[in-house]
């Protein structure tokens, strides 16, 4: 079972601008560290301020404008403003405040700002979503003409319930419900409305409670506890997911995790220490014969190290490998926890494990919309790997060649964002000694 994430609709619920204690009650719960890292966000903090204006302006255009001609007062004396918002946006170096002008040229003027500034708010969303369909939603096309302005007031003046929490956007309002609810729902509507679809679940599916707090109660119920990894079986990607969906307090209580490797394994597990707060030992695994891995055999030995040398009472095996069940059944003092890919494990070892008890969980509920720093890292690694050579490579086929050396599934929209954010801004540069080289936007 599986539910959706609400990320990346809580980001769009605040830099929209809805009212903090309906963030809270809505997204709070589930990201209670969300609200305090953007509002620590100056860009993400600053767009919120100006759509903030900007919704409060077409809400109450004509009592501003008659405040401003016949009150002779300016914006920041206007009770339905946030004076505050103002006053910080001033201090970041926006200028907010203008003279002697009316609310149609504060329309004009807030739509500039969001326009110029809202690119600074990409990091906050995942390369994986085309960013010019979110860009859309803060910016008016031509809004520079003064019927496209009073068109999209009157649209929204009219539709105002359809808009989420009554907050200006600039969409062809419809009555979906709560737009920002799921991020399922957010993404299928925001893609069909740039006539596209986008249907990777993986990206915004997530493991139920039940799920999670099974694991939870193994770690509490354990003395110890250690994360054993067959990477020849398992994917670093979807287990880095798992991680970043677990409360972090609980998972740091696992004592280390162990990782049996390969030397034709994904390079993405080297990376995996730098994202997690927990201990990793990396052993790779030589091959006595070039054909034959010996992995699950060195693993097998280690997990009965662990448990008779080091008092490890628990382990949370990961691998779809039926061979490990003979490890599991002739270690009956230990407790197994097993985590497991649907793609990779066939119904004869679930059903075994089910008969004897032995609890059992998929790397394929968890999300995997939230790993972005663990692929850049990796792809970026293998881009700088080929650097001395990129005059060779058509930097399209490279993108694509980057990709499937990681080892990462990715749709053409992923790749072509990756290759204009990285590939395309590589600069040649020379050292004062006269040293050429080539160095990657990070």
């Amino acid at each position: 079972m599986r539910t959706d994430t609400r990320n990346i609709v809580a980001t769009i619920a605040y830099l929209i601008g809805i009212r903090k204690s309906a963030w809270i009650s809505t997204y709070g719960n589930e990201y209670p560290e969300l609200l305090t890292d953007l509002e620590n966000n100056k860009d993400a903090t600053a767009i919120r301020y100006l759509c903030k204006l900007r919704t409060t302006l077409m809400q109450r255009f004509k009592k501003t404008d008659a405040a401003i001609v016949y009150d002779f007062k300016n914006i920041d004396r206007i009770e339905w403003y946030d004076a505050e918002n103002i006053r910080q946006l001033e201090k970041w170096g926006y200028t907010i405040l203008l003279a002697n002008k009316r609310a149609s040229d504060y329309s004009l003027h807030f739509n500039t700002l969001i326009r110029d500034n809202i690119d600074k708010c990409r990091e906050l969303f995942p390369d994986w979503i085309v960013w010019d369909y979110i860009k859309d939603l803060f910016v008016i096309p031509k809004f520079t003409n003064e019927s496209v302005q009073k068109f999209e007031f009157a649209k929204y003046m009219e539709h105002i319930d359809n808009y989420p929490f009554q907050v200006y956007i600039h969409w062809k309002p419809k009555d979906y419900g709560n737009l920002l609810y799921t991020d399922g729902k957010f993404l299928e509507i925001l893609y069909e409305m740039n006539n596209d679809y986008f249907g990777d679940k993986s990206k915004y599916k997530n493991a139920v409670d039940d799920v999670k707090n099974n694991i939870y109660s193994f770690i509490d119920n354990s003395y110890k506890t250690v994360l054993a990894v067959d990477c020849e079986n398992s994917d670093v990607y979807k287990l880095y997911g798992m991680l970043k969906n677990l409360n972090r307090d609980e998972i740091e209580k696992i004592e280390k995790i162990i990782l049996y490797d390969d030397r034709n394994t994904n390079n993405g597990w080297d990376y995996l220490e730098k994202f997690i707060g927990i201990p990793v030992e990396h052993i790779e695994v030589q091959r006595v014969v070039d054909h034959k891995s010996i992995v699950d055999m060195r693993m097998a030995t280690g997990i009965c190290r662990e448990f008779y040398k080091n008092d490890v009472s628990s382990f949370i095996l990961l691998s779809s490998d039926s061979d490990y069940w003979a490890l599991i059944s002739s270690l009956p003092e230990a407790e197994f926890l097993v985590v497991i890919e649907y793609s990779k494990c066939g119904h004869a070892i679930r059903d075994t494990l089910d008969a004897n008890g032995t609890y059992y969980c998929s790397l394929d509920d968890f999300c995997t919309g939230n790993i972005e720093e663990l692929k850049r890292a990796v792809l970026l690694s293998e881009l700088n790997a080929l650097l001395p050579d990129l005059l060779s490579y058509n930097g399209k086929e490279l993108a694509k060649m980057l990709f499937e050396r990681a080892r990462i599934e990715a749709d053409e929209n992923e790749i072509t964002n990756f290759y204009n954010k990285y590939i395309k801004t590589i600069k040649l540069t020379v050292d004062d000694a006269g040293n050429f080289s080539f160095s990657v936007n990070h």
